[in-house]
């Protein structure tokens, strides 16, 4: 006699291994659909504010708005990555943990406004002491970033990537709401347009309030030992943290202090261009980690060589078609003014490519509890880019600041690989495209389209392995 409930179970089972594998691949591309969607509004919003301010007026708008997410993604103390690594271990407190990491994200984003309000003045001297008080009143709005950073861990450690993919959208959408409204008025200004860059993080921040439902948010929630857990993690991840952001932003931080306005204007378009190439290795690292957190060693060097692999290749690729049209997209998308800064275009590409690499790879000892470690190695890579970007920016301008991250980019990218076997003793992770990675990934959605068909005729996977 068959044991019809035994077939069903190995059934049951077999498919719950398929849901698991793939659930990753699907979450990637909802994600990726999503930043291609803010990807075309950022586009929007940088058309517009470079045909309409000209190289000096946008220098001038990015000196003015650079300041709040850069100082909010500076002092997070690593709470953002600390909560999606202790919240897939302990779902239960995701009370505590959303009540006391949204308090100590505030009380951090505070002390960034302080601090950045001494130091801005010093920093911006070339500029008027107009546009200098207009940044410092725009700190006001670094506890709300820096609160939206702790809100979307907390969304993407729980698998609610989907809400953080539109909590995401809301600010570039409503900024582009605002510019289009002072351009129809006659009124847009570097001034207004900072303005409507600033004042967009409102909405997206209330409604990241009501998708964290507003009563795990009360004093009661609050635990100082929940605190200390968040720290504990948060302190050793933090590096990470801060060295994203710096590999990021920091050489818009030196440049406004080495650059003209009209420079700093010509860099902030081309930067902005090649930095639409990170949406396939961000896709990849928003789900990676919540994914790999409290697998085997083993499970996790082979979610992120497949991950980095995918992604790598797919940024390649879309990479050098950048390249090549790079005087036809920059003439047709931002005007003739940007042609210029053509070089250093395709040097940042390069860079985007290799540090969304990095990026992904870290990823792999964040899972594994070791965040120190690579830390470390990060910050030796990084810290190249400070003393080349002082030597080659005033000698070469744009393009001196495009050189000088692609050498950090490559220093860490080879402390990293070999931090594999030194720190994780794992092999180098495999790199090289396969075209099983590809079958995968095509593979996922065929299946999503097939089981979509079936259910639409009136069956079920269930009905079926009962059957």
């Amino acid at each position: 006699m068959i044991n019809t409930s035994t077939e069903i179970d190995d059934h049951t089972n077999s498919a719950d291994a398929v849901t698991q594998r793939t659930s990753g691949v699907k979450a990637i591309g909802h994600s990726i659909v999503s930043k291609i969607g803010i990807l075309g509004i950022n586009a929007a919003t940088g058309i517009i504010t470079a045909r309409a301010l000209q190289p000096t007026g946008r220098g001038e708008l990015a000196a003015m708005i650079i300041w709040s997410l850069f100082l909010a993604s500076s002092t997070t103390l690593g709470v953002p990555s600390s909560l999606v690594y202790h919240l897939r271990r302990r779902p239960d407190l995701r009370r505590e943990f959303t009540s006391t990491s949204l308090v100590m994200a505030f009380c951090l984003g505070t002390v960034a406004t302080l601090a950045g309000a001494i130091f801005l003045p010093a920093w911006l001297h070339q500029y008027s002491p107009s546009l200098i008080r207009s940044a410092r009143w725009f700190l006001l709005f670094t506890p709300i970033c820096s609160m939206t950073l702790a809100g979307r861990a907390i969304l993407e450690a729980t698998d609610k990537f989907s809400m953080s993919n539109v909590v995401q959208t809301f600010t570039p959408l409503a900024t582009l709401v605002a510019l289009i409204s002072f351009s129809l008025m006659h009124h847009l200004t570097p001034y207004t347009a900072g303005i409507a860059y600033v004042f967009a993080s409102i909405p997206t921040f209330m409604l990241l309030l009501f998708r964290l439902n507003l009563q795990w948010m009360r004093p009661r929630y609050f635990r100082l030992e929940v605190g200390k857990l968040l720290l504990s993690y948060g302190i050793r991840s933090y590096g990470i943290d801060l060295l994203g952001t710096l590999a990021l932003q920091v050489d818009q931080v030196l440049v406004v202090n080495l650059l003209s306005p009209s420079a700093m204007g010509s860099y902030i378009v081309v930067l902005s261009l090649s930095r639409m190439l990170n949406l396939f290795q961000n896709s990849v690292v928003m789900v990676l980690f919540p994914k790999s957190a409290g697998k085997s060693s083993g499970d996790i060097l082979g979610l992120t060589e497949q991950s980095a692999r995918l992604s790598t290749s797919i940024t390649a690729v879309c990479g050098l078609a950048v390249c090549v049209l790079g005087p036809f997209l920059l003439r047709l998308l931002y005007g003739r003014e940007y042609v210029g800064a053509v070089n250093s275009l395709r040097v940042l590409v390069t860079e985007v490519t290799l540090s969304g690499l990095v990026f992904v790879l870290a990823q792999a000892f964040m899972a594994s509890g070791r965040p120190g470690i690579v830390t470390f190695l990060q910050a030796i890579g990084l810290s190249l880019s400070l003393p080349v970007m002082y030597w080659l920016v005033p000698k070469w301008g744009v393009f001196g600041a495009a050189v000088a991250l692609l050498i950090s980019t490559t220093a860490r990218l080879i402390l990293i690989l070999f931090a594999f076997p030194i720190v994780l003793k794992t092999r180098f992770p495999n790199l090289l495209p396969r075209i099983s990675d590809f079958e995968m990934v095509t593979g996922t959605f065929l299946n999503r389209k097939m089981r979509r068909t079936v259910e639409s005729a009136g069956s079920t996977p269930t009905a079926t392995a009962r059957w």
